[in-house]
């Protein structure tokens, strides 16, 4: 039984460190940017060793790296297979129908074609060409670690039926221009455009606005055909940018407002207001950069603005102790309430994102809902009337308590 748990705690660290580490987990994040690396490096080796000259001289280097690759990506591999059973969608399945569902998953199936390349010029003899194309392949590993491809590839998956329809018009806009300039120069240019699938060449290529110059037309209404599929063509080209550059703005905002709202609401200031009352107080934040070692608050100056951590972190030096502040923290709740004097010195450790509630808009925002002011009210009663660090502090005990509390969940 002390194996079988020692197995499974084993197990479910392997996943923890390849998919899904607890934030700040110093070991997933150390993993994750050295096969970033790797990969990286086995991209530069690809494009490199297909230059003879430099494939002749550095020929045991490009060995090298590519075996190193096969066994750190092989482990990789077999690690995640091991590890399926603790991904959470899959734990009421079976261990071997976990894995399979990994294995055939398109995450699974990129990380097989990682391995798959060397193993093939092994067991099979192929083309040495399709060995260094396949491996070019790993390059689609780094959407595992990049959030703004995988949200650029979630965009692409939702809006799957609005491009497959600029698609679908795409052909239908090709036929047309090509069955349009066959009529018009089939007798002039019978070598280009004497059929319709011979026409389709020039229209593919007006309608990628990429216009070649092989194939020109030399008739009057050949030339005003070519016009209008030029202008279709700035139309085709821009449909499916503008689908995508919407729906990956949608994606981000989507994003950020989740992370937000968590954020605002576990201030224990706002935890009981409900939905619209928290989107109220986050119409009113304020976005502010910090550069490493900046200022954010000093000690004794008059307290006018609460902040949350979004990206970055700050250290909040107190009578007694540094408490350092990450993504998701919050300090200077009770500087929204009343007339205070800042407690402690904030600093940036490094470059960091802020969002800032100034006290005088949320004090507005109490004036136009009273409803809100009074739960505040109730609020401020119950739980913050004897937890200021100071008399006439801003930090309040609880802030630096949920600090530590996440410190030890990470």
């Amino acid at each position: 039984m002390a194996r079988r748990d020692w197995r499974s705690g084993l197990r479910r660290r392997c996943y923890e460190i390849l998919e899904q580490g607890p934030v700040g987990d110093r070991t997933s994040m150390l993993v994750d940017r050295l096969l970033v690396l790797l990969i990286i490096v086995n991209l530069v080796s690809v494009a490199l060793e297909s230059m003879p000259e430099l494939a002749a001289r550095y020929g045991t280097w490009f060995d090298a790296i590519e075996l190193a690759s096969l066994v750190a990506f092989s482990l990789e591999y077999g690690l995640r297979i091991w590890a399926a059973v603790e991904h959470r969608p899959y734990r009421h399945q079976s261990a071997w129908r976990s894995r399979w569902n990994y294995v055939t998953s398109a995450a699974g199936i990129v990380d097989l074609l990682a391995v798959l390349p060397f193993w093939l010029a092994l067991l099979f003899p192929v083309d040495l060409r399709a060995i260094l194309v396949l491996r070019a392949v790993r390059f689609l590993k780094i959407a595992r670690y990049s959030p703004a491809m995988r949200s650029l590839l979630e965009v692409i998956y939702r809006e799957r039926r609005a491009l497959v329809g600029c698609v679908v018009i795409l052909i239908g806009a090709t036929f047309i221009a090509a069955s349009l300039m066959h009529l018009a120069e089939g007798r002039a240019q019978p070598d280009k455009f004497g059929t319709i699938p011979d026409a389709m060449w020039w229209a593919i290529v007006t309608l990628g606005t990429i216009g070649y110059g092989d194939v020109v037309p030399i008739t009057a209404v050949g030339k005003l055909i070519a016009g209008a599929t030029i202008f279709l063509g700035l139309i085709m080209v821009a449909l499916p940018v503008g689908i995508i550059a919407s729906g990956f703005a949608e994606e981000i905002h989507r994003r950020d407002f989740v992370v937000t709202w968590g954020m605002v609401a576990r201030v224990p200031l706002f935890s009981e207001l409900d939905a619209g009352e928290i989107g109220d107080i986050m119409r009113l934040l304020r976005a502010q950069q910090v550069e490493p070692g900046g200022l954010i608050a000093r000690r004794g100056d008059a307290a006018h603005s609460m902040y949350f951590v979004a990206e970055g972190e700050v250290e909040i030096e107190l009578p007694h102790q540094r408490v350092r502040l990450g993504v998701g923290h919050f300090f200077g709740e009770i500087a929204v309430l009343r007339r205070a004097r800042r407690s402690a010195n904030v600093t940036a450790v490094s470059r960091t994102s802020l969002l800032v509630l100034e006290a005088h808009e949320f004090h507005a925002l109490m004036d136009r809902d009273p409803r809100l002011s009074k739960r505040v009210q109730e609020v401020v009663r119950s739980r913050l009337g004897r937890e200021v660090v100071s008399p006439h502090g801003d930090i309040v005990t609880e802030e630096v308590e949920e600090t530590d509390v996440m410190k030890d969940r990470e």
